[in-house]
């Protein structure tokens, strides 16, 4: 197993509007990206897993072969600067992506 933080050239979240923030995996090697791809370690079930949502609080999903990059936009439980607000620009949301057992 290597943890997809040591497979990925990036790893960022950022706002994506008002309500929705999005994520970014990119990869520089397509070999690489294509076996994160082959074993799955990376689904939309398992961001909604691995981020306690429901899978219907995921705006997107896309493998993205052209970038070599898998984005996902999930929707935010209340607007962006809003009172409560923790994160106004979603930048800080990507964390727990990090730590992805992949095995390649």
């Amino acid at each position: 197993m290597t943890k997809l933080s040591e497979l990925a050239k990036t790893i960022r979240s950022k706002n994506a509007g008002v309500d929705k923030i999005t994520f970014d995996i990119i990869f520089t090697d397509r070999a690489v990206y294509e076996k994160v791809l082959a074993s799955r370690a990376i689904t939309a079930a398992k961001i909604s897993s691995l981020y306690g949502i429901a899978q219907e609080r995921i705006a997107d999903f896309v493998e993205y072969d052209p970038a070599c990059a898998i984005k996902f936009t999930i929707y935010r439980t209340s607007p962006s600067g809003s009172a409560g607000d923790s994160d106004i620009f979603g930048a800080q949301q990507y964390a727990p992506l990090l730590d992805i057992d992949v095995p390649v």
